[in-house]
C-alpha cells in the first residue's frame, strides 16, 4: 500500500522570529495550499479502485473475475452492454442468463429492452455544490475529471443524529495502518479479530458449500447448475424469504449507492440534501478508513449506512473464514467511524448463496439485494459500466428508463443498483437518473430502503435496536473490535461499549490522536509565518 504524500518543512518555511512581509506572507499561503491540494490528490490515487472498475468481458450469462487487486468478478447483470440511445426497443425484458442483442449486435442486460425509442433530450443540469453538470452525451470514461470535494461541516464527538436511542459520534478518527487489513484486498484469516469473529457462527447452522470459483456463472458451470439448490443469486436470481429485494409499495424506489465513500460523494450528498431526499449508502470498508469524514456526512444527515464488504469482492467465491474477515473488518471500522453496527449488508455483485447468507445473518446482518422483474430483468442502471469504459451516459441513462418503465409494470416497489464511487456515476444520478424519477409519471416516492421496507431507522443499527427478529436476536452480543469482549447489543445505546472503554467518545488514546493532529496544524502553521 503507497502511504500518504509526507508533509514536511522546506528551508523557506522554517520558522522565523521575524514578522514576515506581505509578499512573502502570500508565497507562503500558496506554498501551503499546494501541499494541500496536493495531498488531496494523493487521496484520489493511493488507491487502483478510484480508475479502474471489474473486469467484465464475457457475455450476460458468463463473466469472468480475479482476486487480484484490480479486478473481481461482476454477477449477471454486470456483464452486457446497454443498447445505444435511438437503438429499437420494446417492453420485453430479456431473462437472466440469456443474451440479448441488437441491431448493431451489441448485447442487451437482463431487465432492458429490446424496442425501439430514443433518449429524450434534457439540458445541463446545476448541481448542488455549483458546479455543472455535463451533458448526458460527454458522460463517458475519458470526461473531465472535477476537484474532489470535502464535506465542509465539522461533527465533535457525542454529536447525535436524529433518529431515537442513537449513541453519539466517537472521537473523530484517527487511521493507522498497523491497526488495519491492506485496502482493497482480501484481509488475511490468521488474525486475532477473524478468529473472535468466527466465533459469531457457533451455534448457526453454515451450509458446508464449496465456494465457487470466481463467483460468476461461467466461471463455475457445476455451480451454476446447483444454483437453485445454493440459492445463488448471481444465476437466476435465487433469493430467501431473508433477503431484501423489494419495496412493498407499488412506485416505491428504495434509493441506493454502493462503493463509496469516494471523492465525488460529498457533490452527490449535496443533491439530495438540496431534494430533501435520503438514501442507503452501502460502504467498503477500505474506503470507510479512506475517507471518514464523508462517512460521517452521510450519517449526520439522515442518510442509512449499510456494510458492502472490505475489498469488493464476489463472497461466493472466499472461504468462510474470508468472508467473516470482509464483513468484520467492514463493521469494526463503520463503528470505529460512526459508533454503531449496521444490521444489514449488501453483497458485491448480488454474489450471495446459502452459505454466504448464513453467515451474514449469523452476525447480524439481513442482505439487501436489488430489484429484478417476474420474468429475470435485473434493475442494474449499468452506470459503473460508463466509468470503466464500455458504454456512455446516454446508454446507461437509457438502461434507466427502461428500468422505470418495468417498475411500472410491478404489484411491489423496486430498489435499483447505483454507484458513488466514480465521477461519471455520480452525475449520472445527480444530473439525470433522479432528476427523471423526481418527474416520473406516475409519480414515484423516493426514499432509502430502510424507510421503503417500513423499518424503522433505529433498526438498522445494533446500538439502537430494539426489533427481536430484525436482524434474528444476537443474545450474546458482538465483539466489533474483534478483541475477545462483547461490545455490542441490541438496544444498548452504545453503553456497552463505554462500560468497556470501548468505541468512547473520549478515550484516551483517540484524544491524544487528535491532539496531537490539532498541534501539528498549528505548529505547520506557525512555521510558516502564518500566526
Amino acid at each position: 500500500m503507497v502511504g500518504p504524500i509526507p508533509f514536511f518543512f522546506p528551508r523557506f518555511l522554517s520558522f522565523s522570529p521575524v514578522l514576515p512581509s506581505p509578499l512573502s506572507l502570500i508565497m507562503k499561503f500558496q506554498v501551503l495550499a499546494l501541499f494541500a491540494a496536493l495531498a488531496v490528490a494523493n487521496a484520489d490515487h493511493v488507491h487502483p479502485h478510484l480508475n479502474r472498475r471489474q473486469d467484465t468481458t464475457s457475455s450476460s450469462s458468463s463473466t469472468t473475475s480475479s482476486t487480484t487487486s484490480t479486478s473481481s468478478t461482476s454477477s449477471t447483470s454486470d456483464s452486457a452492454s446497454s443498447p445505444a440511445a435511438g437503438t429499437s426497443t420494446t417492453s420485453t425484458v430479456a431473462p437472466a442468463g440469456t443474451t440479448t442483442t441488437t441491431s448493431s449486435g451489441a448485447p442487451v442486460p437482463p431487465g432492458s429492452s429490446t424496442s425501439s425509442t430514443s433518449i429524450p433530450p434534457m439540458t445541463t443540469t446545476a448541481a448542488a455544490a455549483g458546479t455543472a453538470i455535463p451533458p448526458l452525451s460527454e458522460i463517458s470514461s475519458a470526461m473531465a475529471t472535477r476537484t474532489a470535494l470535502l464535506p465542509t461541516n465539522t461533527y465533535t464527538a457525542g454529536a447525535k443524529p436524529s433518529f431515537a436511542g442513537a449513541p453519539g459520534l466517537p472521537t473523530p478518527f484517527v487511521f493507522s495502518a498497523a491497526e488495519w487489513p491492506t485496502w482493497d484486498r482480501v484481509p488475511p484469516t490468521d488474525s486475532t479479530e477473524v478468529q473472535a469473529w468466527m466465533k459469531e457462527l457457533d451455534g448457526h447452522d453454515i451450509p458446508d458449500l464449496t465456494p465457487t470459483v470466481d463467483g460468476s456463472c461461467g466461471g463455475d458451470p457445476a455451480a451454476a447448475a446447483a444454483a437453485a439448490d445454493r440459492g445463488w443469486w448471481t444465476c437466476g436470481g435465487h433469493t430467501r424469504s431473508t433477503d431484501i429485494v423489494a419495496c412493498p409499495d407499488k412506485l416505491t424506489w428504495g434509493v441506493s449507492f454502493d462503493d463509496g465513500p469516494s471523492p465525488f460523494t460529498q457533490y452527490l450528498i449535496n443533491y439530495l440534501e438540496e431534494k430533501q431526499l435520503s438514501a442507503t449508502f452501502f460502504v467498503v470498508g477500505s474506503r470507510v478508513v479512506e475517507r471518514p469524514t464523508i462517512l460521517v456526512e452521510e450519517y449526520m444527515k439522515g442518510h442509512e449506512i449499510s456494510v458492502h464488504t472490505w475489498s469488493h469482492r464476489p463472497l461466493t467465491s472466499l472461504t468462510t473464514e474470508q468472508v467473516v474477515a470482509e464483513l468484520g473488518w467492514t463493521r469494526k471500522a463503520i463503528k470505529k467511524v460512526l459508533g454503531v453496527t449496521p444490521t444489514t449488508m449488501r453483497p458485491p455483485f448480488g454474489d450471495i448463496d446459502d452459505r454466504v447468507r448464513a453467515i451474514s445473518l449469523a452476525m447480524g446482518m439481513i442482505p439487501i439485494m436489488w430489484s429484478r422483474t417476474p420474468v429475470g430483468g435485473v434493475f442494474d442502471t449499468n452506470d459503473w459500466r460508463v466509468a470503466a469504459g464500455y458504454v456512455k451516459g446516454p446508454e446507461s441513462f437509457q438502461t434507466f428508463q427502461n428500468i422505470l418503465g418495468n417498475a411500472t409494470q410491478m404489484d411491489t416497489g423496486f430498489i435499483v443498483l447505483q454507484h458513488d464511487l466514480y465521477e461519471a456515476t455520480v452525475d449520472l444520478g445527480v444530473g439525470y437518473t433522479i432528476p427523471y424519477a423526481l418527474d416520473f409519471t406516475p409519480k414515484l416516492n423516493l426514499v432509502p430502503i430502510g424507510q421503503c421496507v417500513k423499518k424503522p431507522t433505529s433498526d438498522l443499527y445494533l446500538e439502537s435496536n430494539t426489533n427481536t427478529t430484525f436482524p434474528p436476536k444476537i443474545d450474546k452480543g458482538v465483539d466489533t473490535d474483534g478483541d475477545g469482549t462483547v461490545d455490542t447489543k441490541s438496544g444498548d445505546g452504545g453503553s456497552t461499549a463505554a462500560s468497556s472503554g470501548k468505541n468512547g467518545a473520549g478515550s484516551t488514546v483517540d484524544v491524544a490522536f487528535a491532539f496531537g493532529s490539532s498541534l501539528f496544524a498549528v505548529v505547520a502553521a506557525v512555521a510558516a509565518g502564518l500566526i
